[in-house]
This record gives C-alpha cells, structure tokens and sequence, in this order.
C-alpha cells in the first residue's frame, strides 16, 4: 500500500521541510471514516486535524485513494475475499413540495395566499 501512496514533492509542506511519516495520518483519515466523527474531531494522536484533512484532500483530488481501493480490491479479489452480490434497493423517498428550496413561481403551492373556502359559500 504503501507504493500507492507515494506523494509528490509539494503535498502540503513547506520549502525545506521533511514530508513525515504517513501512517499516523492515513491512521486518522480511517479514523474518521470509521467512526463518522467531525475531522475537528479527529484525536491529536494522529496528528493536527487540519494536517489530516488536508492530507485526505490532497489524496483523493490527484486520484491516490482510486488507485489504493483499486489495487486492494484486485488483491483481496484474486484471494476469493471479495463477494460481488449486489443488492438492489426500490425505494422510493420523497419530499413534501414545500420541502425543497426551489422557487416555482407558476405553481401553487399552497400557504397563506391560497383561498381555500368553496367557491359557492356565500358571506
């Protein structure tokens, strides 16, 4: 995996400095992921937060973590531990019509400018 991760001379650091160690870092992205937390929230033991999402960021734009998925799922497939069923879900979810943030202005949607006594009511 670690082939896959070889990083270009400017992956955020400064002139002069030394790149680091990347375990720690990938470390907290797995973190991360695996716990749904914050990236504020991601334990100082792996490093400054900032300094792992910007890591992530970084690795994910230039394409690193396709090519380490790709390269783990080849393995784990020629070893018989990938299972490719696939399940299709039909669901369907929808939302109310005053439940988006589009404007409509040629539709009704209802609200307080609707009259909503019959029309044959007589005052």
């Amino acid at each position: 995996m670690e082939s896959n991760l070889a990083v270009d001379a400017d992956l955020g650091r400064q002139a002069g400095q030394a790149l680091g160690d990347h375990r720690p870092l990938v470390e907290g992205i797995i973190y991360r992921y695996r716990t749904g937390i914050a990236w504020r929230d991601v334990p100082a033991e792996f490093g400054p937060w900032q300094t792992v999402w910007k890591r992530h960021r970084r690795l994910a734009g230039d394409g690193t973590w396709d090519r380490v998925l790709a390269v783990l799922l080849s393995q784990a497939d020629s070893r018989g531990l990938v299972d490719w069923n696939v399940s299709v879900d039909s669901t369907i979810n929808r939302a109310h019509q005053h439940g988006t943030n589009l404007t409509r202005p040629a539709q009704v949607t209802g609200g307080r400018i609707e009259l909503h006594e019959s029309a044959g009511r007589t005052g």
